[in-house]
């Protein structure tokens, strides 16, 4: 869990660990990577407001409490950003990609919702 975001999506993209703050790729892969990371917050995963600068925020920085699991996010992130930075020629294959991000969507939020109300009726 305490792998670098930045770093784990930019090898499970194609590229490698060496990189410059500075490359057009890297600035690109920061923002995709933070609006998904903004996307899952709207869905009530992970802390709100957290955003990548770098290499030095890690997979437990973003999750913190949230049910959800590392793998899901991590898929998650991973196809979302991979659309929006690199999107198949394929309409199968974007297809294939987008219901598997249907799927954690809603696995996700299932969880997450299971969760908040175990929490309201032990608070009651």
């Amino acid at each position: 869990m305490d792998q670098s975001i930045l770093l784990t999506i930019r090898s499970m993209i194609g590229g490698d660990e060496e990189y410059s703050a500075s490359d057009p790729f890297v600035i690109e892969l920061i923002i995709h990577i933070n609006t998904v990371l903004g996307i899952l917050n709207q869905l009530g995963i992970g802390v709100e407001g957290f955003a990548i600068t770098g290499s030095t925020e890690t997979w437990s920085d973003f999750i913190g409490e949230s049910p959800v699991s590392l793998n899901e996010v991590q898929s998650y992130v991973f196809l979302r950003v991979q659309l929006l930075f690199d999107p198949p020629t394929s309409s199968v294959l974007l297809q294939a990609k987008t219901d598997m991000i249907n799927e954690l969507t809603w696995r996700m939020t299932t969880k997450v919702e299971v969760t908040n109300c175990r929490q309201t009726e032990a608070m009651t």
